[in-house]
């Protein structure tokens, strides 16, 4: 990403599963109403607060969660739904084996990933899936192709994982980094904000 490039970033609105504490990794699952109604609101934020993004290009995770959002993100920006481009890189982290499991229920399905997670949270990978290095491979080389300001619906692990290259956090603070879906954050080289 260039220097005074500004990506403006939502995370995709609640699904049940988020509700229910279940990871859902790269597995394609819905919107719930509540998510619905956050990507209304992103839209409408946006709109209001820098009405100038409805001419930037616009990118999604292709999950569904993601597409679905942009969709309505968009319409709330009176802008037609479907105006939007899919990049594979911006899809989450993938958890392989923990993929539709509760969280409350790891301590009997993986004891021991759960054991060697605590350990090191950034550089674990489940079985079949990536660590929060991997994903900031993968996140990275889609910043670098970034030369303009941009639009962008992704997930919680890319927005993690962006911030903590960008601003050059500590890996093991990375995976516990804020992730509403209920705001916007904008980053920049020079610094983020939420709005």
């Amino acid at each position: 990403m260039r220097a005074g490039v500004t990506i403006y970033f939502i995370r995709h609105g609640e699904t049940d599963w988020n509700a229910q504490s279940r990871y859902q990794g790269q597995a394609d699952v819905p919107l719930n109403d509540k998510g619905r109604g956050q990507a209304r609101r992103n839209g409408e934020t946006l709109r209001a607060l820098a009405p100038e993004t409805g001419a930037l290009p616009f990118i999604a995770s292709p999950l569904q969660r993601a597409r679905e959002t942009m969709e309505i993100v968009r319409s709330a920006m009176e802008l037609p739904a479907e105006g939007y481009s899919l990049d594979p890189r911006l899809k989450e982290i993938n958890y392989g084996a923990w993929q539709g499991t509760l969280a409350a229920d790891l301590p009997q399905v993986d004891p021991d990933g759960l054991a060697a997670r605590n350990l090191d949270t950034f550089n674990w990978r489940p079985e079949g899936g990536e660590s929060y290095a991997d994903l900031t491979q993968r996140a990275v080389g889609w910043l670098d192709s970034i030369d303009r300001d941009c639009v962008v619906v992704a997930h919680g692990g890319i927005s993690r994982v962006l911030r903590g290259h960008l601003y050059a956090l500590e890996p093991l603070a990375v995976p516990d980094l804020p992730v509403p879906q209920d705001r916007i954050l904008i980053l920049r080289r020079d610094g983020m904000e939420w709005i």
